[in-house]
């Protein structure tokens, strides 16, 4: 698991941020204050990558993306900004960071960008190319969703449909936790209404009858569940 440390004193925040950080592989931990950051990265725990709040109690998280730069760490540093002018923006850039994002932000554009980060700089995991469970396989290197060996005709928001289930088969997923992961870092995004119609479409195309669903399993109350084996 990626080691991440996050500096913000956003108690809401910080919940929400780690419980989908968690929930998406990575190992984060928490710090409220500059000089408690600080003094964690002066230990032995070794971060994979750093998600710095801009304006803290004691500073700012430009102050300690100076320091970690001027005494040669090259970590990968993302701001979270609620600031969206460009001085902001350019003073982060500038000042050593690799990315920045704004508040209010998707928590699923957050980790895409988190992953897409840590592979640029070498430190992100290695994924499996294939994705399976009973008849269904993915083939992630060619985008390919197959059922007994046919092709599925999936759109991209079924396809990542798919995927997000098979991740997660086994776990309750609430509504919210999939509308964060479809959204595909372009500005395109999935309303809680639309993804009633994606789960019967995706049904439509991996139930033998989608009425009454062996793998895509509605959890009244929760969510919804891929089941990972016949009952």
């Amino acid at each position: 698991m990626n080691q991440l440390l996050l500096l913000e004193d956003d108690e809401s925040l910080i919940e929400g941020l780690t419980y989908t950080l968690e929930k998406n592989g990575f190992c984060p931990r928490v710090a409220r204050r500059v000089k408690e950051a600080w003094k964690i990265l002066e230990t032995d725990e070794k971060f994979d990558l750093l998600l710095l709040d801009v304006t803290l109690p004691d500073g700012t998280g430009f102050d300690l993306c100076d320091q970690l730069r001027r005494r040669g760490d090259t970590m990968p540093i993302i701001f979270l900004t609620a600031a969206d002018e460009e001085t902001s923006i350019i003073r982060g850039l500038d000042g050593g960071g690799d990315d920045y994002i704004t508040k209010p932000f998707k928590l699923g554009e957050l980790c895409s960008r988190i992953r897409a980060l840590l592979r640029r700089s070498g430190n992100g995991q290695t994924f499996c190319k294939i994705l399976s469970s009973r008849e269904i396989t993915v083939d992630l290197e060619d985008c390919r969703a197959m059922k007994n060996g046919q092709d599925l005709e999936l759109t991209a928001a079924e396809y990542r449909l798919l995927c997000l289930f098979l991740r997660n088969a086994g776990r309750v997923l609430s509504r919210e936790r999939i509308l964060d992961a479809l959204w595909d870092g372009k500005g395109s995004f999935v309303v809680d209404n639309t993804l009633s119609v994606y789960i019967r479409r995706l049904r439509e195309k991996i139930e033998k009858n989608p009425s009454s669903p062996e793998y895509l399993i509605t959890v009244r109350g929760f969510g919804y569940q891929w089941r990972e084996a016949d009952l």
